[in-house]
């Protein structure tokens, strides 16, 4: 229904794919991921901070990912998550800028504000 959704909004109104992007946090990251991925041609890119998973489902587009994890996380593990994920992101061809961290289950500030740089194209 999301894909429909954003696949109708883009018909009606005048939008930039390359300037938009999907994040999020936690599962928010996760699910930021599957919309991303399955809707590659809408999102020019992705953040995903401290994501558990990537959902299944269908590969449109190649969007630029920016990955953040911190190595004490006991929510979401970092062996058990971004460990695997990213190189399993990579070894699908999928451009991934993978940032772990000293810390918990959270967002640093100079994680964000990477982030946030990544996504203007002045850090790769």
């Amino acid at each position: 229904m999301i894909n429909r959704a954003l696949e109708r909004i883009f018909e009606l109104v005048s939008v930039d794919p390359r300037r938009i992007e999907v994040g999020g946090f936690s599962d928010g990251a996760s699910y930021a991921l599957g919309l991303g991925l399955a809707n590659g041609d809408l999102f020019s890119k992705i953040i995903a901070f401290s994501p558990g998973f990537v959902p299944s489902g269908p590969r449109v587009g190649e969007p630029g990912i920016y990955v953040s994890h911190g190595d004490a996380d006991a929510v979401l593990p970092i062996n058990r998550t971004s460990r695997r994920l990213v190189p399993a992101l990579r070894a699908e061809g999928f451009d991934v800028c993978y940032r772990e961290f000293k810390g918990l289950h959270t967002v640093p500030a100079h994680i964000a504000q990477e982030a946030f740089q990544w996504l203007g194209g002045r850090q790769s």
